[in-house]
């Protein structure tokens, strides 16, 4: 019997999908069930890496906080990016990836039985590392409208309460990949101003956008600024997952609890990564731009070959859906008859918000495949599925 902090938290099903497909090493199998990408890092930041390889003051615990390089691009970044000027002394402290930015600021956050809002779909990591903090996820619905997903507004007003202590957002999003609109922003800036909750903006794909419109940090809405904490990563704009280097930017004094959380936690980061971040974050040129053009052609693809199928349009990211319960299959029986009939490794949304929601679709990772084994997709479904 698990102890309790682990009981309502299930795996992610990725590792297993992943796993499966690794087992049978086969040319054929299109990998879309794991957020990789065959998109290469910056050049700057590779040739950082290696030449930090060889520094022996990248082979060192200190600073606990990070290295300056990182800290001060990252404050940087984000203060042009939401219109703060943030210190990169008191207001920035860099993590071991994004998702332990997550949860070291949700553990700086979150007394036992609080209530963080996050939409459903969400990233089952997100969910868990709520629950691992002692959190309680508030699930509030994104409905399929004109083909792509909207927050419902409603219950999203619904959700805000004496109990709510944050509410988590990301756009790009995960798996679903909503781009929040203006009216949506407006809704969530109106709850954490109702009710004094942190906004925890996980940031890691926000200029991963397929909508024509310049990214939008909510630090710059009206009264949020100081109620907001954000994480992003190199992980997914600049390609670069192997480095495990996040940074958690926000106001003074949250700031000085999230140090302590994650020098308490984690210690330190990777040291031989810190300057590639650095690096990536400072290029005249990060491939950003070129990168999110190289998965917006590989989205379209998609939605032009599963055009007749309940495949919903994600506006950025790397990652769309599916509803198979829609084709009267669980998102685990499409899975296995995908991998199977059609060679395709694809991760059931299982534990990925609620089950009559989340718990509907199948995931198709678009981060990770070129165009050309992407041609044939639909031949390959209706080979396994019949449909």
């Amino acid at each position: 019997m698990p102890v309790s902090r682990l009981r309502d938290i299930p795996g992610i099903g990725v590792d297993k999908m992943g796993n499966a497909a690794d087992a049978v090493a086969s040319a054929e199998m299109l990998r879309l069930e794991n957020l990789d990408t065959d998109l290469r890092p910056p050049p700057a930041a590779l040739a950082a890496t290696r030449a930090a390889v060889d520094d022996d003051a990248a082979n060192s615990y200190l600073p606990f906080l990070g290295a300056e390089a990182i800290r001060r691009a990252a404050a940087r970044r984000l203060s042009a990016e939401s219109g703060m000027d943030y210190d990169w002394q008191s207001q920035c402290v860099i993590s071991a990836g994004g998702l332990s930015g997550i949860l070291n600021a949700l553990l700086a956050m979150l007394e036992p039985g609080d209530e963080v809002i996050v939409t459903d779909p969400a990233y089952a990591g997100l969910l868990n590392r709520i629950r691992l903090a002692g959190g309680v996820p508030r699930l509030v619905p994104l409905l399929v409208r004109d083909g792509g997903w909207r927050l419902d507004l409603d219950a999203l007003a619904a959700a805000a309460g004496r109990k709510t202590r944050a509410v988590l957002t990301m756009s790009p999003s995960m798996p679903s990949g909503i781009v929040h609109d203006d009216a949506e922003w407006a809704a969530i800036a109106t709850v954490v101003r109702k009710t004094g909750a942190w906004l925890l903006h996980d940031a890691a794909m926000q200029r991963i956008l397929f909508t024509d419109k310049p990214p939008f940090h909510p630090a710059r809405l009206p009264g949020l600024a100081e109620r907001t904490v954000t994480v992003g990563c190199v992980s997914k704009e600049y390609r670069m997952i192997g480095w495990r280097v996040g940074w958690i930017l926000g106001a003074r004094d949250i700031m000085k609890d999230i140090g302590l959380v994650g020098l308490t936690n984690v210690v330190c980061q990777v040291g031989i990564a810190m300057p590639g971040a650095a690096a990536a974050l400072t290029a005249e040129d990060d491939g950003v731009a070129a990168a999110t053009a190289v998965w917006r052609a590989r989205r379209d693809l998609i939605l032009t070959e599963l055009a007749d199928l309940p495949v919903v349009r994600p506006d950025g990211g790397w990652s769309l859906l599916i509803d198979t319960q829609a084709l009267g299959m669980t998102p685990e029986e499409a899975s296995a008859r995908a991998f199977e009939g059609g060679r395709i490794a694809a991760t059931p949304m299982t534990g990925w918000g609620a089950p009559e929601r989340a718990g509907r679709h199948l995931r198709f990772v678009f981060a990770n495949e070129p165009v050309e084994r992407l041609k044939g997709l639909r031949e390959r479904l209706r080979q396994s599925w019949d449909v």
